[in-house]
């Protein structure tokens, strides 16, 4: 009992365990006859993989949600959604906080190791926060789609409709209830569900820190250097994304439309891979081009603290800074008139390193199992690791093995890789009491 109570100190550990339980308890409800349309068992590997997905926020489902998954089983997914887009631990909150009970000293450890956040005091009012902003935004974002879908579908589909995309846009999960696997291509040129959607998508991506820090900007006239560079970055991938996917395509997959369609088409297929996995257009015909950049993208993903994956924005925007800094001769990386710790660099190049050798060894492991072009492949793993969702039409072709594998993909990516290696080491931090004389070895 020590043994498990010691090993449950370890914030990073109890954030692993929990979302593995929220995984496994959504599987068992999926693998249930009442969870299907058909009223059979779901095999439990494809009710493991949706609810790892729906946890993990992705997106990328063995089966069409729409068509195969009952009313119930939509629930479940919705909250699985939820559950994995605010982290089990600000659900957590919500309940003791309702219930009356005060949050401990612990709690408020594994709440800062979920948000992705350094300060631990204001913890539960940041909580608290995340929660009102969540409910707000989903409310504001179903009424527009309701406006949209109410006369389409009627009062009842298209309320429901309207509730499950905002949930799953605002968590940047990218399910979608429109059936046979088609998307939203259907309205690849309504400004409705176009403004809907990518608002729900960038305004879930950006983190909760931002949005409560622009919040307080009336009163406190500033914004935190963080706040600024992951606007920064975000604005700058999404209007390069734009641009670049409009030229790419402006030949193939966006030549039947005009111009205004293309542009909401470019806009949306830009805004998508940070992690949210809806698509206007059918991700299979694009060019090799158009998909190896959005790989870049869905491997950059959202900002921290956020429901969205990746190596994170501010974590590639660091590094260039970096590299920046060393091209000019300096020593210290700078960012709007302050210096970056060193520790904080190496801390991304830790992210980036371990995720592209976790990339690396899956897209190896499924070009040795799977039947598809190398591309391909490799825009399945970092749609997964990058919780994106987003498939060029690999996803329901994959063997028992490839599954399992995409799971674990999608599993890392949301934790995060050195969330896991934390959960995985004996410490977090460990003193060294001995500093070995410095030498130099030669690199480049």
């Amino acid at each position: 009992m020590q043994r498990l109570s010691g090993f449950l100190n370890h914030p990073a550990r109890v954030l692993v365990l929990g979302f593995l339980c929220v995984i496994l308890v959504g599987a068992f409800l999926l693998a249930l006859p009442i969870s299907s349309a058909s009223k059979e068992y779901t095999n439990f590997l494809s009710a493991l993989f949706t609810s790892t997905s729906a946890v993990c926020v992705t997106g990328l489902v063995v089966m069409d949600t729409g068509t195969h998954w009952s009313t119930f089983g939509h629930v479940v997914i919705m909250a699985l959604i939820q559950i994995g887009g605010l982290g089990f631990m600000t659900m957590a909150v919500l309940f003791a906080l309702l219930m009356g009970r005060r949050i401990s000293f612990r709690e408020r450890l594994l709440i800062q190791q979920s948000l992705n956040v350094i300060d631990l005091s204001g913890l539960v009012r940041l909580a608290k926060q995340v929660i009102l902003i969540t409910l707000t935004i989903q409310l504001l974002v179903a009424l527009l789609l309701m406006m949209r879908w109410i006369p389409e579908f009627g009062p009842i589909k298209g309320i429901w409709f309207g509730i499950f995309h905002a949930v799953s846009g605002f968590n940047n999960a990218g399910f979608d209830l429109m059936g046979n696997f088609k998307g939203l291509t259907s309205y690849v040129g309504d400004p409705i569900v176009n403004i809907a959607i990518t608002m729900d998508i960038i305004l879930g991506g950006i983190g909760f820190t931002v949005i409560v820090d622009i919040l307080r900007f009336r009163q406190t006239k500033k914004l935190t250097v963080h706040t600024r560079f992951a606007l920064l970055i975000t604005a700058g991938l999404l209007i390069l994304g734009t641009v670049v996917i409009f030229f790419l395509e402006l030949n193939n997959t966006l030549a039947p439309l005009d111009f205004g369609t293309r542009l909401w088409a470019s806009w949306f297929q830009a805004v998508t891979p940070r992690t949210a996995g809806f698509n206007t257009i059918d991700i299979a015909v694009l060019r090799p081009a158009t998909l190896f950049f959005m790989v870049l993208l869905m491997f950059i993903g959202a900002s921290p603290g956020s429901t969205g994956g990746g190596i994170k924005t501010t974590t590639f925007g660091m590094l260039v800074l970096a590299v920046i800094s060393l091209a000019k001769g300096k020593e210290d990386a700078e960012l709007f008139r302050r210096r970056l710790p060193t520790d904080l660099i190496y801390k991304g190049l830790s992210i980036v390193l371990l995720a592209m050798l976790w990339v690396v060894f899956a897209t190896l492991a499924l070009s040795i199992t799977e039947k598809a072009d190398f591309l391909v492949i490799l825009f399945e793993v970092v749609s997964a690791f990058g919780t994106v969702g987003l498939t060029a039409g690999l996803t329901t072709k994959l063997t028992s093995f490839g599954q399992i594998i995409i799971i674990i993909t999608m599993f890392i990516g949301r934790l995060g890789p050195l969330t896991l290696a934390f959960a995985l080491a004996s410490r977090l931090k460990r003193k060294d009491h001995i500093r070995y004389p410095e030498e130099r070895i030669i690199i480049g």
